[in-house]
């Protein structure tokens, strides 16, 4: 089939190559002329058979929105949208409203893989009308892993989206626990070779993953990450998990406490601590370091 595609960043541009691989066209657009197929979305657009289907991949917010506006504008009735971004899943209800005013579907998709995808495929959770996925399905079994899994409907519009938010944010724990338990083994004597420790844990155990993988290939580039700041940002998706828990009522201590840790990450002189040393020293007489 034929798929026009927004955004031929570093996920864009791999997904673009997979997809062509499984013997489908892509016309891909890009701000960037070096990387683009064509020159505007009007010429991707009018260079597609209908009924289109058009992939966003563009950064979640002002950019996603103007991008679909305008094509909201350029598309025609029986054309699909796909945003596979990672926007929140509350704009994919808005965005779905918007375009099935003029008749053109919409279906969200949160896509996982990163810059490993390309070979190794990606992970897709999808939502929307199913006749609307249903004209999207060649693009997502070319995108997706090789075997059963990998793929999803996870439901109607914003489902995708809510599915890659929560994946997101169980991302956040588990690379938080890999973190701290590395801290503790750097910080006793007794454990020679930490590096080493992670990597028999890549065999055998009931922690072994693809983060642990990378955490020991990590480890290889830099033993003890001494080339690294410990600084961390977020992308978004984990403030979103934690906000919809409240909204639900769903406790998140472990995905909320990783969250938190990224934000102590930005603090060279943490102001909490300076008010936790001051009562110490006044309660009981505790030493205080002056700055």
């Amino acid at each position: 089939m034929e798929l026009g595609l927004v955004g031929l960043g570093k996920m864009g541009g791999n997904m673009r190559e997979r997809i062509r691989r499984a013997g489908h066209t892509v016309i891909g657009y890009d701000r960037n002329p070096d990387l683009a197929d064509v020159h505007s979305l009007e010429e991707l657009v009018g260079k597609l058979k209908g009924p289109r289907v058009v992939w966003v991949m563009v950064p979640a917010g002002a950019a996603t929105q103007s991008t679909i506006d305008e094509l909201a504008e350029l598309l025609s009735p029986g054309d699909v949208v796909v945003d596979g971004g990672n926007s929140r899943w509350t704009d994919d209800e808005r965005h779905a409203v918007e375009l099935g005013i003029k008749g053109i579907g919409f279906v969200d998709c949160g896509v996982s893989g990163g810059v490993w995808g390309l070979e190794n495929g990606y992970a897709l959770m999808y939502g929307g009308d199913k006749e609307n996925v249903a004209k999207v399905q060649p693009i997502f079994d070319a995108l997706k892993p090789e075997g059963e899994f990998g793929s999803v409907h996870a439901g109607k519009v914003g489902a995708g989206h809510f599915a890659k938010m929560v994946h997101n944010g169980i991302e956040y724990a588990m690379m938080q626990a890999y973190a701290e338990g590395w801290e503790l083994l750097e910080a006793v004597d007794s454990v020679t070779d930490v590096r080493e420790v992670f990597r028999s844990w890549q065999e055998g155990t009931v922690i072994r993953s693809w983060l642990l993988d990378l955490a020991v290939n990590a480890l290889d580039e830099d033993e003890h990450l001494e080339q690294l700041k410990g600084y961390a940002q977020d992308s978004g998706e984990g403030r979103w998990t934690v906000e919809a828990a409240i909204d639900n009522a769903v406790p998140l201590p472990a995905i909320t406490a990783s969250l938190f840790a990224r934000f102590a990450s930005r603090q060279d002189d943490s102001p909490q601590m300076k008010m936790i040393a001051a009562l110490r020293n006044q309660f009981g007489g505790h030493a205080v370091e002056k700055a």
